[in-house]
């Protein structure tokens, strides 16, 4: 399979290598209830095993202003997991309460937008600490809501991923080859237009983050999501001609400095 990157006005072509081609037959061929195993590719990014933390929560009776206020109030942010239907919305919701300190160190260890394309192990348990098992699950962060101040977690919502799942996820996108790129050893700059872009996932090979090569861009030449490498498995939710990223002419401050 062809696969067809435009730069400008040149266009280079790449070939999957038989371990991504196989996957992709079988990716497609695969329903969700198929009990082919898919996994991470050779050369396509790897959750990093040393943020794989397990999550502790607690059931939570009720909802309201009030119950989340204390909570928050006791050191534990209001929360909820419940199943994936469409990849975003679901049901079998259940009412849960997770340690702030937790949540507070893994976003700030990796991200807030790499937190939530990670894939956690959860444990329900009916107090922290005890031996009385609720549930355990793994789950995908689905929604964050920090406080705008403090950057406090206020609120996190998870979904279950298991094998069969097939989950919306905005995966974060990292820029590398700056140093080497054409048009930013020009003096020109990078206009980032997308940081994370959407795809289907199959929730066994959720990309942590997607790399994106800036080093054979030169001025005036983009790249769209179409150019981005994953795993073929990964479904592109929106079109793959949307703009990811161009390299630009100076900043107008450059401008001004060499007047």
């Amino acid at each position: 399979m062809l696969l067809h990157r435009t730069l400008s006005n040149k266009t280079l072509h790449l070939r999957f290598f038989s371990q991504a081609a196989l996957a992709l037959d079988q990716s497609s061929s695969a329903s969700p209830s198929s009990p082919f195993p898919l996994t991470y590719l050779e050369g396509f990014p790897k959750p990093d095993p040393k943020y794989a933390e397990t999550i502790l929560a607690i059931p939570r009776a009720t909802s309201g202003k009030s119950i989340a206020a204390k909570e928050r109030k006791v050191g534990r942010v209001p929360s909820n997991v419940f199943e994936q239907e469409d990849g975003q919305h679901g049901g079998n919701k259940r009412l849960i309460s997770v340690q702030t300190n937790q949540i507070r160190k893994l976003v700030k260890h990796l991200g807030q937008s790499f937190f939530l394309s990670r894939l956690f192990d959860l444990e329900v348990r009916s107090e922290f600490g005890s031996g009385d098992l609720i549930e355990k699950v793994r789950v995908l962060p689905r929604m964050l809501h920090l406080h705008s101040g403090t950057d406090a977690p206020l609120n996190v919502t998870f979904i279950r991923a298991p094998s069969n799942a097939l989950l919306k996820v905005d995966v974060p996108l990292v820029f590398r080859g700056e140093d080497v790129c054409p048009g930013l050893r020009k003096g020109l700059f990078l206009n980032t237009i997308k940081r994370t872009v959407k795809f289907l996932c199959p929730a066994d090979i959720i990309p942590p983050y997607i790399d994106v090569d800036l080093s054979e861009l030169d001025g005036g030449q983009k790249l769209v999501m179409g150019d981005l490498k994953v795993h073929p498995a990964l479904k592109l939710i929106l079109s793959k001609d949307e703009p990811v990223c161009k390299i630009m002419g100076a900043r107008v401050s450059d401008q001004q400095k060499k007047k």
